[in-house]
This record gives C-alpha cells, structure tokens and sequence, in this order.
C-alpha cells in the first residue's frame, strides 16, 4: 500500500486521533467508511491483487479444486434431437432459440411436465447448449453421431471419433465413461459452491450444463455433475513370450463376506396379530361394568379423538348393559343408528351405538347383562363411560 493511499484512507481524523474506533476517517477522499466493510475489501484481494470473491485464495486449507478439475470428461455429443441418454436418466440439449416448450415438442413431453420438472416456465428462453433434465426416458432416440453414442442414444464412448484421422479395422473396444451425477440446486448455493462439493471445476460445471457467461444458477436446476477423468494405467511390459498379466480384479481387494441367502420360496414370516381386548391394563382387573359384547378391543380411547373403545361384534349379537341402572336417554345419530345412554350411582353413565334392534325403552330399569339390543351391520359396537358429562377411558372400569 502505497503511503499515499495510506495516508488518505488511514489518516488523522478531525479530532486528530486517526481511526476512531468504530471506523476510519477518510479525508478529501469523500464520506465515513466504515473499518469492517474496508477490512472484507481488503481480504478478498489475492496475492495477485486480483479480486477472489469467495476467499479460496485467502484461507488455508485444502479448498482448492485444480488437481481434481482437469480431468473431467467431455460432454457426450447429443442426438439429432439432442437428447443424451445416460444409463439411470435423460437430458435434452437446447438449441439457439429455444424455448422449454419447443424442446418438449421436439423430444415428445408436455411442456409443462417438463417445464416443473427443470423449475421453469414453459416459455422460458433457453441459452443454446442449457440442459434440461428430462422427467421421464423418451423413446424412439435416433442414433446419434457416429462413435459417440450407440444406436439407441446410450453413451458408451464420449471420447470416441475426437481427434483422430482415420478408422482402424477392428477397433478394440473403448471403456464406457463414468455416469455423471445429478445435482438439484437449493437455495445459497452458486456454481462456484457446487464445483467445489464435487471436485470439480467451475468451467466444467458450466460446459456440461450450458451455463451463461455469468454462471448464473436458479433453485430447483437439475445439473449434470461430470465424473472426473481417470488417470490411464501404466504401461506393463513383459518378455517375449510369456503373454500380458491378468489385471487384478476390484474384488481382489478384501475378500468377499460369507452370503447367506434365503431361498426365494421360503415363506415370509406370519405378521403378529395381538387380542387387543385381551390385553388389558391393571387398572381394568375388578371393574365396576362388564363387556356389553365378547369381542376384541379394535380401536382404543384417545382423549377428544375416539372418546370410547371399539369392540368387535357381528352382526345380530347381543348388546348387553355393562351394568344396573336407568335408561336415561334413547337417540339416533346423523345415519339413523339408535344411541342409548345408561344413567347408574356415582354420577357415571354408560353409552352403547352401533346397535340395530333395541329391548328396552327410555326410563327401563335394567340390571348388568341385561340385553338391551343387537349390534348393527357395522362389524362393532362402540361403547363409552362418562362422569357426568366427561369421557373416561372405559377400560379402567370393566371387569
């Protein structure tokens, strides 16, 4: 920094005490600065003097990708429609002018499937070479250039036909390319952020996906993430006569795990089917009230959900009352099923619905396990105990 500009930006306030806590005074150069925002300005000047916006330059640490970013393949040539076929998914290339719709229209989607499958609009200009991941495999994929792609749109060789002069006789077969990933952005991250959580380099983000010069992302792009290049394997040479090596296989590695595997026609294990009604809690053993039916429990209390419990009963059994006491109240519900409301000592009352035919009329007497109906259609009879107004789980009272 020349003394100069350290003059002018670090020199003596009015009060003549230079940097005045808070921030730096810069006279004849124009308003207050403040120190904070001068110190991140600073910072994120390179060595170089070059601006490094994200800090990579500036912290320690292993945060640069250039090792790992020269190696990445290049992109597959796409088909005549500018599909890519790759072998979990598809993506279709976008030519000068286009639109997402035009791009649906030529590979056979719905513009809108297509257009909520990328985050976009249907009618959302495209940047020639941008990608758009395709929701779905489209058929009917002409074949391609030839030696990038087989003749249904597969990759097989991205690097096949570059660079070379003529076609050998029997060309040996080339290795097929890594399977790049898929990557769907969320919110905060830049093409800078996604380069650096694959190993990858900006530049390669950008041609594999057809990113403008900005390197602008938006929440919700799909972006093919390009597997880096493998590096070639040394030369192995040999005496004459004695044949190539065999190369050691991946597998060689460790040893396999012993496999145990369960024949396909051994029968699944049988599910657990639990009496709910036989389960019962301590505080049901010596109740006040029996069961009205012998059933399962099918359905237990919950507080202000299901304000009694459910017990299975077929159709035309006996509904009994659970115990001695004054039919208080007979109704019906909104389906025209009967309701019949029990009034006993100590402020409680029993509630019996899901029943069809009843025996008894309002203010009977009845005694416990008096009959005072039949269950319904319904497969169970729903039954409750209240105090006074209030619903209580009728299983801390039944015998």
């Amino acid at each position: 920094m020349s003394s100069i500009f350290r003059h002018s930006i670090v020199g003596p306030s009015p009060s003549g005490r230079g940097i005045a806590g808070r921030g730096i005074f810069r006279r004849g150069w124009g308003p207050y600065v403040p120190a904070s925002a001068l110190m991140v300005l600073l910072a994120s000047c390179g060595t170089n003097g070059r601006f490094d916006p994200d800090f990579r330059g500036w912290m320690p640490g292993s945060l640069s990708t250039a090792e790992a970013a020269a190696t990445a393949a290049p992109r597959p040539a796409p088909d005549a429609r500018g599909i890519i076929t790759f072998p979990n998914y598809q993506v279709a290339v976008a030519r000068e002018g286009d639109t997402v719709a035009s791009v649906a229209t030529r590979i056979g989607l719905g513009a809108d499937e297509l257009a909520r499958h990328n985050a976009l609009q249907p009618t959302a200009q495209l940047q020639a070479g941008a990608v758009l991941a395709l929701p779905r495999r489209v058929a009917g994929t002409v074949a391609p250039a030839a030696g990038a792609t087989s003749g249904t749109g597969l990759v097989t060789d991205p690097f096949a036909g570059q660079g070379t002069t003529s076609t050998p006789a029997s060309p040996a077969p080339a290795p097929a390319a890594a399977n790049p990933r898929e990557h769907v952005v969320v919110s905060g991250e830049t093409a800078w952020s996604i380069a650096r959580k694959y190993n990858i380099s900006v530049q390669d983000l950008s041609s594999w996906n057809g990113l403008p010069s900005d390197m602008s992302i938006r929440v919700g792009q799909r972006l093919m993430i390009p597997a880096a290049g493998q590096t070639a394997p040394a030369n192995t040479t040999t005496v004459p006569g004695q044949g190539s090596p065999t190369p050691r296989p991946p597998s060689a590695a460790a040893p396999l795990p012993d496999e145990r595997t369960t024949p396909a026609a051994t029968p699944a294990p049988a599910a657990e089917a639990p009496d709910m009604g036989a389960n019962r809690t301590a505080a049901s053993s010596g109740g006040r009230f029996q069961m009205p039916v012998s059933g399962s429990i099918i359905r237990v209390y919950e507080k202000g959900r299901n304000d009694g419990i459910d017990i299975a009963a077929n159709a035309g059994t006996a509904v009994n009352a659970a115990g001695g006491g004054t039919v208080a109240a007979i109704t019906r519900d909104t389906s025209g099923v009967p309701i019949v409301v029990v009034r006993h000592e100590g402020d409680l009352m029993t509630v019996y619905t899901g029943l069809d035919g009843l025996n008894v009329a309002k203010g009977d007497q009845v005694s416990a396990g008096q009959s005072i109906g039949t269950a319904g259609s319904g497969g169970f009879v729903h039954f409750e105990v209240r105090r006074g107004f209030e619903s209580v789980n009728p299983e801390g009272y039944l015998n």
